[in-house]
C-alpha cells in the first residue's frame, strides 16, 4: 500500500462534513481556486461498445505526453461536473492531451442514445474505444482511464478492458499503448455499499438525492427518445436499487438487482489488473461499506500492479486539503486527490 500524508482543514475532519462541504465550497469555488484556463476541447462522437454513441470533448496540447481518459460519477453531465473540469484543467496544463466524456445515459451521450447504464460492464469497453478514437485524432499514447465515485468503478473496468478488448482486431489500440489508469473512492461492491449508505439518517437523506436525480434522468431519456422506456417503471424508481431494478436489469438479462451488482462490483476486478493502477480511498467515505476496506486492501496487497492510497480522512471525493497539507505535498491549490492523481502518472 502506497502512503501519502493528506490532511484536511479541522472542520472537515469528518467524512459527512468533507463530502458536503466540498461539494458546496467546490462548486463555487473551484475556479478561483485553480487560476488555469479552461482547454480548448473539441466536441466529438465515439463509438462505444455494442455501437452506443458517447459524447466526448477532445484537447489536445502541442507536444503532448500522454492521454488522460476520464468520466464522473453516478449523476450529472460534463456541463456540470466541475470536479472532472479540475482534472481536465490541471492535466491539459501539464501537458497531457484530455478526453472527457458523458458515460451511458448521461448528458449529451443520453441525447443520442437510449441505452442504459451497466455499471462497467459495457463501459469497460467504452473507455478502449473512445482511447482507440482519441489515438486516430492524434491524442498519443500512453492512455490512463480515470474516474471518481461510480466512474471510479467504470475505469476499474476499463483497466481490465485494456487487456481484454484490445485483442478484438475491430479495436484499433494496442494494449501497450494503454498505460493503466487512477480512481478516486471508487465504488467497489454495491451490494453491501447501498445497506450500509441507506442504514443511518444522512446516507438515506444522500441516497434519496441521487435517487430523484436518476428518476429525472430517466424522464430526460424517456422524452427524447419515446418508447425506450415504461413511465411506470420509471414512477416506480424511487430508490437507486429500484432505479436498477425497474429500468436496468432486464435489459442486461439479471435475476435480481443483486446479482447485477455482483457482476459488476469492481471489487472482484483487482486481483486480474495486470495495467499499473492507483487507488485513492478514504477510510470515513459515507457513502460506501467499512466492511470493504479489508477486502480492498488484501486484494491491493496481493496484486503489484494496485497502488492504494488509503487515507483516514477525505469523505467521498472531497479530499480538500489543509494549507499545511499543500505546503508539505508541494501543491498550489487544494485538490490533493488530482494532484497525488498526476502525480503518480509521472
Amino acid at each position: 500500500m502506497h502512503s501519502s500524508t493528506y490532511n484536511p482543514p479541522w472542520f472537515l475532519r469528518n467524512g459527512v462534513s468533507m463530502t458536503v462541504g466540498a461539494a458546496l465550497w467546490g462548486k463555487n469555488n473551484w475556479e478561483t481556486s485553480l487560476n488555469l484556463p479552461e482547454p480548448s476541447y473539441q466536441e466529438q462522437i465515439f463509438t462505444g461498445a455494442q455501437g452506443v454513441p458517447i459524447f466526448g470533448l477532445v484537447a489536445i496540447p502541442e507536444n503532448a505526453r500522454g492521454t488522460i481518459v476520464g468520466t464522473y460519477g453516478i449523476i450529472g453531465d460534463l456541463e456540470e461536473e466541475w470536479f472532472l473540469k479540475i482534472l481536465g484543467r490541471k492535466a491539459y496544463a501539464q501537458g497531457y492531451a484530455v478526453v472527457l466524456f458523458d458515460w451511458r445515459a448521461h448528458g449529451k451521450t443520453a441525447e443520442l442514445s437510449p441505452t442504459l447504464t451497466s455499471d462497467g460492464l459495457y463501459e469497460g469497453e467504452d473507455f478502449v474505444r473512445i482511447a482507440a478514437a482519441a489515438l486516430s485524432m492524434g491524442c498519443p499514447p500512453k492512455f490512463w482511464f480515470t474516474g471518481f465515485s461510480l466512474g471510479g468503478q467504470l475505469a476499474l473496468w476499463g483497466i481490465k478492458a485494456a487487456v481484454d478488448s484490445t485483442k478484438d482486431p475491430e479495436i484499433n489500440i494496442k494494449s501497450s499503448d494503454i498505460g493503466g489508469g487512477a480512481v478516486i473512492c471508487p465504488s467497489l461492491d454495491s451490494n453491501p455499499s447501498l445497506k450500509y449508505l441507506t442504514s443511518y439518517p444522512v446516507g438515506r437523506f444522500l441516497e434519496q438525492r441521487i435517487a430523484k436525480a436518476l428518476k429525472k434522468l430517466a424522464w430526460k431519456i424517456h422524452d427524447t427518445h419515446p418508447g425506450s422506456l415504461n413511465p411506470f417503471s420509471i414512477e416506480r424508481a424511487n430508490s437507486i436499487w429500484g432505479f436498477d431494478n425497474e429500468l436496468v436489469i432486464e435489459k442486461l438479462g439479471f435475476p435480481s438487482v443483486e446479482a447485477y451488482y455482483q457482476a459488476s462490483s469492481a471489487l472482484h476486478l483487482l486481483p486480474n489488473l495486470t495495467k499499473p493502477t492507483l487507488i485513492i480511498y478514504a477510510a470515513d467515505d459515507p457513502f460506501f461499506a467499512p466492511a470493504i476496506i479489508p477486502e480492498l486492501q488484501a486484494a491491493s496487497a496481493q496484486n503489484p500492479a494496485i497502488d492504494l492510497m488509503l487515507t483516514k480522512h477525505g469523505g467521498h471525493v472531497g479530499y480538500l486539503s489543509s494549507n499545511q497539507c499543500q505546503h508539505e505535498c508541494g501543491d498550489s491549490d487544494p485538490w490533493w486527490a488530482w494532484n497525488r492523481v498526476l502525480d503518480w502518472m509521472e
